[in-house]
């Protein structure tokens, strides 16, 4: 009698603890296995086109960067012209065919599509979207490309690695040359880069450098950037933006020499 008693006993324990576990399983804040794999291509998104409203980046109808605000509702600003989505980092997507879209983050035009740039992403690599050229403000409309970010696979202890592209639509091919304060010592990041296009990846030893990029032409336009920090075994892409018939160094939309850490 008493055996019977205590297997009932130990059957009514292991049947409240499998309906404990089972409960837990089914609340909202039960530990979920987060496990699995990591997309397999990156891309960033930048907002490189004079004059653009600000915009969210879209991959076909899925939405991948927003602006947060204080109040916890999507900011109505987006990645504003001169920015970078995303605090400058990555988004990771599957690899296949996009069709990638900027569309309107304020309350006026919500969503409407101001640029579509189609394109595929290949597993393994990563890869900068850019809106560029001059916002026409009739069609509602602005140009982009995507450019593949070929980061060299190892690290370069003893020196940068730095890349130039030319999102400037009016300028012609753009040369970009860096010169250490230091040793006087000037290095060619990029020789004659045409419109949407991006150079190879330069050594350059770590050091601060001034920047000076020179757009060809009957009347060739030159524009600098001072006292940019180069660090070994970091990546970074200089990318030139703004509107090259502007003069100035003052002036939002003049021409201007962008740094952002690849790696």
């Amino acid at each position: 009698m008493t055996t019977s008693r205590t297997f009932l006993r130990s059957l009514r324990s292991v049947t409240m603890l499998l309906g404990a576990m089972a409960l837990a399983a089914c609340e909202k804040n039960a530990v979920q296995d987060i496990t699995g794999t990591l997309p397999g291509a990156r891309i960033k998104f930048f907002n490189f086109g004079v004059n653009a409203p600000g915009v969210n980046f879209y991959a076909n109808d899925a939405k991948v960067t927003a602006v947060s605000s204080t109040t916890g509702v999507e900011a109505v600003t987006g990645v504003t012209y001169g920015n970078v989505g995303s605090g400058a980092l990555y988004s990771g997507l599957a690899p296949g065919q996009y069709t990638f879209t900027g569309r309107i983050a304020a309350a006026v035009d919500k969503d409407l599509a101001v640029a579509t740039v189609p394109a595929t992403l290949v597993d393994g690599k990563s890869y900068s979207l850019y809106l560029s050229g001059v916002y026409n403000t009739t069609s509602k409309t602005v140009e982009g490309f995507v450019v593949e970010d070929d980061v060299p696979p190892s690290f370069n202890y003893l020196a940068a690695q730095v890349r130039f592209v030319n999102a400037i639509s009016n300028s012609g091919p753009t040369t970009l040359t860096a010169r250490n304060q230091t040793t006087g010592v000037t290095v060619t990041i990029g020789n004659a880069i045409p419109y949407k296009t991006g150079s190879t990846f330069a050594v350059v030893p770590d050091g601060i450098y001034d920047l000076t990029a020179t757009s060809a032409g009957a009347t060739p336009v030159t524009y600098t950037r001072t006292g940019v920090t180069f660090a070994s075994s970091r990546v970074y892409t200089i990318a030139a933006r703004g509107d090259i018939t502007v003069p100035g160094t003052t002036a939002t939309n003049r021409p201007f020499l962008d740094n952002t850490v690849n790696r």
